[in-house]
């Protein structure tokens, strides 16, 4: 624990650094005038969470019972104040409530004289101007949120730090402590060491999710300053970011880990950070170090040595905090009272006063409750205070754990309890410390509690099934006395338990384990961190010693989430086993009753049958063979093989460590020099502004879409009386309110703005509602009445190919016969590969500020990539010309193709409540509505059949591709082009038919997603591929090879292959990685462990780099150059974390002569450059760099007179000088992409050349699953990417990293899941799950291609965004071939048959797929 204390100086309390080199006290001196001991004044810990909320105060409450009249007035987020129809009672008694509201933030004392309960810490936050932490999902599952909150322990005058979500933090929980946010930590000027290393270590790339990143570490390392890189790894479970890959973030927060000389010597990437490459520690001759040479590879993980926080540089916990006594609360709003008692007592004369009040500590259960199902509790108490239940005892029986105990402590007091107790009670510290490991996120186990947990019964509780195989007993209480309840009586139904609406829970009593008992606890989810479980078991068994080795079960109690509508025991299997022998026959009969007391029919809640019931005997045999190895050498031998016993040790994942290697070109700096993100610092500090951010004007509204509630159905009526009549509502606007056109597209006018008279799919916006805050407009939105004539939905694929449901759209590419080339093949093999879709999951949901200029002008700020088309669809659906629209933006927090059309129609709407009421109006939609309305990558069905000769050779190809467009065109028919033009991958095929179908579904309509229908096209290539090498019995890599493109060879589309690198990326890869080597330890590893499997897997990539569509192949530039030297560079691409402004500032800078620090790039706008391509395709660098270019050269070329007569001039001299000449010092700059283009014909051989050239990569992926579980980690991922000359290397090596792990999580983790009536169940991160900080390969190397400039792009380089997402692919046929291999082992050893697998390989699939016994056993009929 960090302990602080001391009587520091006065300016500390405000909470800035303090740079003096005096050094603090370790302890707070503890004299009773400091700390006081009463009772009532402790504070345990910090406890947080409500959701939605206002501010509002009332006066100190009088001592005797009355009503207290609430007088309203003006709340912080415009709501209107209006008494709670409940007005709750005020408490006479014994506890002297107040409404003192105070609390620090950044270090300054702030005191509200009104407070809404339901007013969140974000939103409060957010309202005073601080606008670093952000608002990601709204539920504490991203982490964007993240903020520091402190408090103090009196009795042991200990400061704790706990890293806390703001989004569902309520403002209330944090009366008397200390709120620090990004602004608190540095800023530009005054840079915290946790924001700079971030900021250098290239960690920080769209930003927005850097905030909460930041303050995720620095809380962690305030409370826990002598961290392990492990430690500090798992610090980020609560964290996500979609664009780094999380490598270089771990890098850097690894530099704050206390590490021993041990460590360095033991651990390499240990050594990697100390200064070195990696391969000699920064010594004579480092890569790091030797600058001589012309060309200097470097590894960019050698960034920071290890230095560990100086926490006597850091803001104290303010003394004022420390003087000031905790006090009962009692806020009063508008809607909702919120009561903080300090006793029991309190607590329960609250309950016996409001049997229908809630009980909140973390709010992570309500919190979701208010902002997602809209339900508003009048009363709220919140015990964090309540020294009763926030004891944590230990006895020699067992352990008292108090309701309101956080998940934090609990943690921090098994993790020492198991230094000190004996060896069979240890277990139970053990069983517990993994489940909390799984539980949540960081953030939210600070402050959810354990009470709150047992309380809200969900089924799939992680802890419910410890509590209830240990016979743990509760104490529940009221003004009527105790009671206690066995956790075996709580549970009644689903989410309803054995507490009276008056009772709260006390406590929990967990008892040891005894001698010879054994406990473990098991969970399977879809992602290891931060994810609910899909089955939770415990397992508790008391043994007793017989003759012969021999152990007779005397007791066993079984418990498993996931498999009822509540946790539940096992009790047949329980009576089986008493007084069995542990043996296998036991174990078999054990497999028949799990499956009595575990049922689960066909289309139970949650699917998934059959996995589910194979998990219940799956954890059991883990169990046995933990038990049985454990109870070694007085047990038969026989009884496990030594190649099960992998099967009962848990995955230990260590600290993560990467390389990087790339070249750096000497001669053209700044140009392919490694120079940070232009606004990383910006970005670390929460400088950065994104739309959102943008200040509300004094008349600013806000929108929210009114959404359908089927997914296929005619409009009968639309009425908005009701939510009009809403507090703060101004207006409703549907169809009939457009002046313009209501039906317009990105390509097609096949989309309505509102739809009209038919809804094409659930959520699809009916109108939207405006009003004075986004909290009003959302529950307004609610209000709105639609009656509807239901119409039969079509959902998937097949029922769209069943049902003829196409958009007119077939595209065909054809060469040679087919027909000729199957004849000529000795084997022809036929199939079908199913490719599922993508959620986007940029940190930034969609969102857009609009404001009005002059005479019907508007000026729209937008989280776009494509701000022309926004214009351009704005200014139609206005019926305005678009000279009156000016789209702008400075940065986009993600996009990845899900800005480029869908964020339109959200500018759109708010642009049309803007144009009518003359207000500004903010529409910015919350994470569950931009996932149902967005649309996603495009699902695939591939349907093949190739023919191929005995040593593997292609002989002929005919593919037929079906993508889910959705319900309207979109983007679709370009994603299904580049489907078709990559559907050969990296392979030369002689006899080719592709051809491509969109289906109509009743469904978002899909759209582009980094590698735009790419990866689609190449995965079912490769399955095919790895169909044809598992055929023929030869290793997959030779048969790839064998097939390989080579220079003079022609695409499917007529395309010349020249300058093909494929085969140099090949070898060298097959090289660095020993990739021989490795397969050989591989099948040894495989040999030897019956229940883990390793896989091991190479994958090529080829992807052509342009728009296919010719026009689209342009870009402009506006460059002017100011007389002190500085030079201000606008260009039509958009930023959206990938670093074009950073590589763009770097050409201008290069071609003016100039330092990067004299070019700016301030924002994209249409006033600006007109008439923009979307930044899409990874080309923009390309296009836009080129432009950039093109503008710099016209001035150098006004300025070369000058220069030339001049030559001694400094460059603020001369084009100072040139100013005085009247010379133009601006220029506009253009590019266009030569010979680039392609039109389809009917015949299948289409007219010109789709691409202006190609990337090359390839990656190596070794993997190892549980195979009765389906679980998996990445071992290790090698990746060589051909990207030319790189512009920036760190850059181009993170969007590589970033795309490989977004591409892992396409393959295996992303399942999109959708109800039969058309509901996306998958809408946010609690239930969607990207690839977290724990999903990262354990060792990841990337290296850049050196010596490979590219002549047909700028300055020798390549785009790099989309290309290396496919290689992700390496670790789905990396888990293919570790399945293969557990399918071999069922089959004794026997060629195992070819098995499709679907992507994603997600753990349900992945252990569905390595048969055996458990799986066999729960088999449904297909």
């Amino acid at each position: 624990m960090t302990r602080q204390t001391g009587s520091e100086n006065v300016a500390r309390s405000h909470g800035f650094r303090w740079k003096q080199p005096t050094p603090l006290p370790l302890h707070y001196p503890r004299t009773t005038n400091t700390f006081p001991r009463r009772k009532e004044r402790l504070i345990s810990s910090i406890h947080l969470h409500p959701r939605e909320t206002s501010d509002i105060f009332i006066n100190t409450l009088p001592r005797k019972f009355t009503r207290y009249k609430l007088v309203t007035a003006s709340t912080i987020f415009n709501h209107r104040s209006r008494p709670s129809k409940m007005d709750p009672l005020l408490l006479p008694s014994k506890e002297k409530y107040t409404n003192e509201f105070v609390f620090f933030l950044n270090g300054k004392k702030v005191q509200l004289a009104q407070v809404e309960p339901e007013t969140t810490l974000l939103q409060y936050v957010r309202s005073t101007k601080l606008t670093g932490t952000k608002l990601g999902c709204g539920e504490g599952g991203c982490g964007a949120c993240t903020v520091m909150v402190s408090h103090m322990e009196p009795e042991t005058a200990t400061i704790h730090h706990r890293a806390v979500n703001a989004c569902l933090a309520p403002l209330c929980s944090v009366a008397g402590m200390a709120v620090t946010t990004i602004e608190g930590l540095g800023n530009l000027d005054d840079i915290h060491p946790v924001q700079e290393r971030i900021a250098k270590a290239n960690g920080s790339q769209c930003g927005f999710c850097t905030p909460g990143i930041v303050m995720a570490l620095y809380a962690h390392l305030r409370e826990h300053p002598t961290s392990t890189p492990l430690q500090i790894e798992e610090a980020f479970d609560g964290n996500l970011c979609r664009c780094t890959g999380y490598r270089p973030i771990l890098d850097a927060a690894r530099s704050f880990a206390s590490i021993t000389e041990e460590d360095k010597r033991g651990d390499r990437s240990i050594m990697d950070t100390q200064g070195g490459c990696g391969g000699c520690n920064g010594g004579e001759g480092c890569c790091m170090t030797n600058n001589k040479s012309k060309d200097m590879a470097v590894s960019a993980s050698c960034q920071f040595k290890y230095e560990p926080l100086d926490l006597k540089l850091e803001p104290i916990f303010p003394p004022f905090l420390m003087k000031h006594p905790a006090l009962p609360l009692c806020l009063k709003g508008s809607r909702v009272t919120w009561y903080r008692p300090l006793t029991i007592q309190g607590v329960h004369e609250l309950r016996r006063l409001h049997p229908g009040a809630k009980i909140v500590v973390g709010n992570t259960e309500i919190g979701i409750e208010v902002k997602f199902r809209g339900i508003i509790y009048p009363v709220l108490i919140t015990p964090t205070h309540v020294p009763e239940l926030n004891k944590i005892e230990s006895t020699s029986t067992g352990v008292s754990i108090g309701a309101a105990v956080t998940l934090t402590r609990l943690r921090t007091f098994f993790e020492e309890q198991t230094k000190t107790r004996p060896a069979h009670e240890a277990q139970l510290c053990e069983v517990m410390l993994a489940q909390l490991k799984l539980f949540a996120g960081n953030q939210i186990r600070n402050v959810g509690c354990l009470g709150g947990n047992i309380a809200t019964a969900s089924p799939i509780s992680d802890i419910n099934p410890v509590l209830l195989a240990m016979s743990a007993v509760l104490t529940v209480g009221s003004d009527q006395g105790e009671r206690k309840i066995n956790m075996r009586d709580f549970f009644i139904k689903y989410r309803v338990v054995d507490l009276q609406p008056h009772e709260v829970i006390h406590s929990v009593f967990v008892p040891w384990p005894r001698q010879n008992e054994h406990v473990a606890a098991f969970k399977q989810s879809r992602r290891r961190d931060d994810d609910i479980s899909i089955v939770c078991c415990c397992f508790r068994l008391l043994l007793q010693p017989q003759d012969n080795n021999k152990w007779l079960v005397d007791e066993a109690e079984f418990a498993y989430g996931g498999m009822a509508v509540k946790s539940v025991l096992t009790p047949k299997t329980s009576a089986f086993l008493k007084g069995k022998v542990w043996d296998q026959a036991m174990l078999e009969g054990a497999y028949k009753t799990l499956a009595e007391d575990l049922p689960l029919p066909p289309g139970a809640p949650g699917g998934m049958i059959e996995y589910r019931r194979s998990l219940t005997t799956s954890f059991f045999f883990k169990f046995f063979l933990g038990v049985t190895d454990a109870l070694s050498p007085t047990v038969d031998s026989s009884l496990v093989s030594a190649r099960d016993k992998s099967a009962a040790t848990p995955f230990q994942r260590g600290p993560s460590r990467g390389e990087q290697h790339y070249q750096i070109n000497k001669g053209d700096e700044p140009v392919h020099e490694p120079i940070i993100h232009q606004a990383a610092l910006k970005q670390v500090t929460g400088e950065a502004q994104y739309t959102d951010d943008i200040p509300d004007p004094r008349n600013g509204l806000h929108g929210a879409f009114v959404v359908a509630s089927k997914a296929h159905a005619k409009i009968i009526k639309v009425d908005p009386t009701k939510a009009l009549a809403a507090r703060g509502v101004v207006a409703f606007f549907g169809p009939s309110d457009i002046p313009g056109c209501n039906t317009v597209g990105p390509i097609l006018d096949d989309e309505e703005l509102f739809a009209s008279k038919v809804v094409p799919c659930m959520h699809y916006p009916l109108g939207m509602i405006v009003a004075d805050s986004q909290q009003n407009a959302v529950e307004a939105a609610r209000l709105v009445e639609v009656e509807y004539e239901e119409l039969k939905p079509i959902l998937t694929i097949d029922q769209a190919i069943a049902a003829d449901s196409y958009i007119p759209f077939h595209h065909i590419i054809k060469r040679g016969d087919p027909e000729e080339g199957f004849k000529a093949s000795d084997h022809v093999i036929e199939g079908e590969m199913r490719v599922g879709g993508q959620e986007h999951f940029y940190l930034e949901t969609n969102g857009t500020f609009v404001m009005e200029g002059e005479h019907n002008e508007l000026i729209i700020y937008a989280s776009t990539q494509n701000p022309t088309k926004t214009q351009m669809l704005v200014a139609k659906i206005l019926g305005l010309p678009a000279n009156h629209i000016t789209v702008k933006l400075r940065r986009m927090g993600g996009g990845f193709g899900g800005k480029e059309t869908r964020s339109i129609y959200v500018s759109a709407a708010a642009a049309l409540a803007s144009y009518r009421l003359r207000q500004p109006v903010r529409l910015i939609l919350d994470r569950d509505v931009d996932m149902a309305t967005s649309g996603t990558r495009h699902p695939f069905l591939g349907r093949y059949k190739v023919g191929f000769t005995k040593e593997g050779k292609i002989m002929a190809l005919d593919l037929s591709l079906y993508a889910d467009a959705g319900h309207s065109f979109d983007l679709s028919g370009g994603v299904m082009d580049r489907a078709l033009f990559h559907s050969e991958n990296a392979y030369f095929i002689p006899h080719i038919n592709v051809s491509g179908r969109l289906c109509k579904t009743n469904l978002p309509t899909n759209t582009a997603f980094r590698g735009f229908g790419g990866p689609q096209g190449m995965i079912i290539c490769e399955t095919w591929m790895q169909r044809v090498a598992e055929f023929l019995g030869k290793p997959e890599a030779q048969v790839r090879e064998l097939n390989f493109y080579k220079d003079g060879d022609e695409t499917h589309y007529h395309q010349l292959i020249n300058d093909c690198r494929l085969p140099r990326v090949w070898g060298e890869l097959m090289q660095t990685s020993t990739y021989q080597t490795r397969r050989d330890a591989v099948t040894q590893f495989n040999q030897t462990n019956r229940w883990r499997k390793r896989g091991l897997a190479i994958i090529p990539t080829k992807f052509g780099m342009s728009f296919t569509i010719k026009a689209m192949n342009q870009a402009g530039a506006l460059v002017h150059v100011y007389t002190d030297g500085t030079v201000l560079v606008t260009h039509g691409g958009t930023e959206m974390g990938q670093g074009l402004h950073t590589k763009v500032i770097q050409i201008a800078a290069r071609e003016l002569g100039v330092p990067v620090s004299s070019v700016c790039i301030s924002e994209t706008s249409t006033d600006k450059v007109a008439n923009t391509t979307p930044t899409a395709a990874s080309v923009s660098s390309d296009t836009n760099g080129m432009a950039v270019l093109d503008a710099c050269q016209q001035i150098n070329q006004r300025l070369k007179p000058l220069r030339d007569a001049n030559p001694n001039l400094s460059f603020k001299d001369l084009v100072t000088r040139a100013h005085m000449e009247r010379v133009n010092l601006s220029a506009n700059g253009f590019y266009a992409t030569p010979d680039v283009g392609y039109l389809y014909q009917d015949s299948g051989v289409g007219i010109g050349r789709p691409f202006n050239y190609f990337n090359y990569g390839a990656a190596v992926a070794e993997v190892e699953v549980d195979t009765l579980t389906g679980d998996h980690h990445i071992l290790r991922a090698d990746i060589l990417m051909d990207v030319g000359d790189s512009l920036n290397p760190t850059i181009d090596i993170g969007q590589v990293e970033g795309a490989f792990v977004q591409g892992v999580g396409w393959c295996t983790l992303e399942e999109l899941v959708v109800f039969p009536n058309g509901y996306l169940f998958t809408r946010g991160p609690s239930t969607y799950k990207i690839p977290g900080f724990g999903d990262v390969p354990l060792d990841m190397r990337v290296s850049l291609l050196s010596d490979a400039p590219n002549p047909r792009a700028i300055h020798s380089s390549k785009g790099v965004g989309e290309p290396p997402l496919f290689l992700s692919a390496s670790v789905f046929f990396a888990l293919r071939d570790a399945i293969k291999a557990a399918r071999q082992d069922e089959k004794a050893g026997s060629k195992a048959e070819w098995f499709d697998m679907y992507s994603p390989a997600t753990c349900e699939r992945i252990r569905l797929a390595c048969e055996d016994s458990f799986t066999a056993q729960f088999k449904l009929e297909k």
